[in-house]
């Protein structure tokens, strides 16, 4: 019945770090399957996002270290390196853990909405790819119907706050006039989606959306009056832009420090703020080095994010209350489960029994037994079959010292004191 949780995110590792587990979506379905065939965990999903790489799976034999060597083999890294920065929830922990990180409380900036959108995905990954199984589909179903319990009944999804919220807040320090400042957003995913209306509402002059596709490009810029442009077309516009943010699932930086230079001698060294929320990073790091250039990382937008999360401290506490009530039942219903699997086990082989001793007593009755006497006969030998491997197991539990599973004994058979004191009698 038990779940486990191990993973990395934005608390315990650098983005460095996490650029490096990352998964790629056309990375899921073989990464999955392997984890499945390469370690003991039957049911397994993996949630990989700019700010965590998480495995949920079913704990059946997996060990948590099995996990974390399996992500450091993938990527060809140390085990040691990854295990410093990782974390481990098992059974009910691993069930809080998913649901706080659905309902946004495990984010960066708290309570944002993106989170159980990429959860789902996970969710549809593994899915597709084979590796949910039935334990698994349960806890992402309930996870789901918390985290809606939390977004409906809280204020926590209040105030639009999210790392592309702060990213936009962190350029409005910077521009005192937004609306006199020209963007490039790189990417048309959800979170360049989100900055492009962020930037729309604040008035910026003038959008351009680059990404692999055009036709992407433009679906986000249409609806906000900008430009789409393709990744090609960058270095043809660079010198015009005063914002760039960058957010793709490239592998590989999509802007280099030379691209930057040319475009910084065009605008005649007028300062150019970029924010690479990308993880691996969209821009390369020595950019940052440049004069004329303002460069910040995901890691970089924490205090603006940390201002931003004073607002929605009361919510969590709301929400943290539904994130356990929620854990509670659904480790009830999965014990109920189990408990019914015993029962349907139990019973099969009490009517087994049931029905041998049934043909013994028709077999006799036809012989022209006493049918009283038959009856009586098989209603003892029925009795002793469905005690007689509850005897055995008290009496060698009773000689191990286990007086606990006795009284337990107790319990399940629905025996008291005066239960017992009457059958004395």
């Amino acid at each position: 019945m038990g779940f486990l949780a191990v993973g990395i995110n934005h608390k315990t590792a650098s983005v460095d770090v996490r650029e490096r587990v990352a998964f790629a979506p056309d990375q899921l379905a073989d990464a999955l399957q392997q984890l499945r065939d390469e370690t003991a965990a039957r049911e397994v999903a993996i949630l990989s996002t700019c700010n965590r790489t998480e495995i949920y799976c079913t704990q059946d034999q997996a060990r948590p270290e099995q996990l974390i060597e399996w992500v450091a083999r993938y990527h060809g890294l140390n085990p040691e390196d990854v295990a410093r920065c990782s974390y481990v929830h098992q059974e009910a922990g691993a069930v809080s853990h998913m649901m706080r990180v659905a309902a946004g409380l495990d984010s960066m900036v708290l309570g944002e909405p993106q989170i159980l959108g990429q959860m789902k995905d996970a969710w549809q990954y593994a899915r597709t790819a084979g590796t949910l199984g039935p334990r698994l589909d349960r806890l992402f179903q309930s996870t789901f119907n918390t985290a809606k319990q939390v977004r409906t009944d809280t204020a926590i999804g209040a105030n639009p706050v999210s790392v592309a919220f702060a990213a936009v807040s962190l350029a409005r320090q910077i521009f005192a006039d937004l609306g006199r400042s020209t963007a490039l957003l790189i990417g048309a995913g959800e979170t360049i989606a989100l900055v492009a209306r962020h930037l729309n509402e604040q008035g910026v002059s003038r959008l351009i959306i680059a990404n692999r596709t055009l036709e992407r490009a433009e679906e986000v810029s249409a609806p906000l009056g900008g430009r789409a442009i393709t990744l090609n077309q960058i270095p043809d516009v660079l010198h015009e832009c005063d914002i760039v943010i960058a957010s793709t699932a490239s592998p590989l930086p999509i802007l280099g420090k030379g691209a930057v230079e040319r475009a910084l001698k065009q605008r005649r060294h007028n300062p150019m703020f970029m924010v690479d929320i990308a993880v691996p990073r969209d821009i390369e790091p020595e950019v940052g080095k440049l004069a004329d250039v303002y460069l910040y990382s995901v890691d970089d937008l924490r205090e603006v994010i940390e201002e931003n999360m004073r607002s929605r401290q009361d919510a969590a506490r709301a929400a943290e209350r539904l994130i356990e009530q929620g854990t509670d039942e659904f480790m009830q219903r999965m014990r109920a489960r189990a408990a019914v699997d015993v029962l349907k086990r139990y019973r099969q082989q009490a009517e087994l029994q049931r029905d041998q001793e049934l043909g013994k007593a028709l077999a006799r009755l036809e012989r022209g037994g006493d049918p009283a006497q038959v009856m009586a006969e098989m209603a003892r030998a029925l009795t002793n079959k469905l005690l007689h491997e509850p005897s055995v197991q008290l009496k060698r539990m009773s000689a191990e010292g286990r007086t606990e599973s006795l009284s337990l004994a107790m319990e399940l058979f629905g025996l008291d004191n005066e239960t017992s004191a009457q059958g004395k009698q």
